[in-house]
């Protein structure tokens, strides 16, 4: 998916350290700096890729991930490569007879984020993309990171798997909602103005007959309240609303043929106030409805 802002660079972070063991193709370790740009991961390091580095493919699949990869630096052995970290994890879809703990994607994760807080340096262990890692590479961690999937096709991609990884990490250091309202700079309608539409549609459903037997229409109102209420609706909205309430009435029915008056019998209907009627008025005095 589209959606970068360079502009809107966030400042780096100190977070694990991706290593990538004996990687095969160079177009995986573009995607894999892709997939570490994506999620705030800059520190990349290649232990003996098959092709040999700088690798021009790579440049290309990276996607304008350059930084991850101009940084990027070599190591003859994952031993090597993990030296001066105090914490690591080594991703494997297999248990290797060895006595570690394992953990998801989202569990290493947290913890990762509680190493790095204290100061630790954090590294994640990704093999070679046909046979993973050995189990002399294993042994070098502490902990096993493995990802819930299907038990019948398991099989990642080198990058989906730093993604997954890289993911988790970046969202476990997120502190927006994880569900919000796009309102396009429009507020949220102040209770005041919603109930006043409320009770203008209510009076005339009620002159329409809608609610009955009268004895219910107490009841009725609170549950058109309620599918209005839970809305989240926008002022914009509710101004729509009220137009669509007055177009429906007639009000509008005369602008709508060519500026004649109301049909005779429609309803008196009340002037129209900045929350009723008025949302977008042109130079020529019509009113426009906009959803947005």
């Amino acid at each position: 998916m589209a959606g970068t802002n360079r502009a809107a660079l966030a400042a780096e972070t100190p977070g694990p350290v991706v290593i990538l063991v004996r990687p095969q193709l160079g177009e995986n370790i573009g995607m894999s700096a892709r997939a570490m740009l994506n999620c705030g991961l800059t520190e990349l390091r290649l232990v003996a890729p098959r092709d040999g580095w700088p690798n021009p493919t790579a440049v290309a699949a990276a996607s304008g991930a350059d930084l991850v990869l101009e940084r990027a630096t070599l190591y003859p052995t994952a031993a090597a490569a993990v030296a001066d970290l105090t914490r690591v994890f080594a991703t494997t879809a297999r248990q290797r007879e060895q006595v570690k703990p394992v953990v998801t994607a989202r569990r290493a994760a947290l913890e990762a984020r509680g190493h790095v807080a204290a100061g630790e340096r954090v590294g994640i262990l990704f093999g070679p993309e046909r046979t993973g890692l050995d189990n002399d590479e294993v042994a070098l961690a502490d902990t096993l990171l493995q990802v819930p999937l299907n038990p019948a096709y398991s099989s990642l991609n080198l990058a989906q798997a730093v993604l997954l990884a890289g993911y988790e990490w970046y969202q476990a250091g997120v502190e927006l909602p994880e569900r919000r309202l796009a309102t396009n700079a429009s507020p949220p309608v102040e209770r005041g103005r919603l109930l006043g539409f409320l009770e203008r549609l209510e009076s005339e459903l009620g002159r329409v007959g809608f609610f009955h037997p009268a004895e219910k229409r107490g009841g009725m109102a609170r549950n058109l309240r309620a599918i209005f209420l839970r809305s989240e609706l926008t002022d914009q909205e509710v101004r729509t609303l009220q137009g669509v309430l007055s177009a429906l009435l007639g009000a509008k029915l005369g602008r709508a043929q060519g500026g004649g008056a109301p049909p005779a019998g429609a309803p008196a209907l009340p002037e129209a106030d900045e929350g009723m009627d008025r949302e977008g008025d042109d130079d020529d005095g019509t009113a426009d409805q906009r959803l947005g």
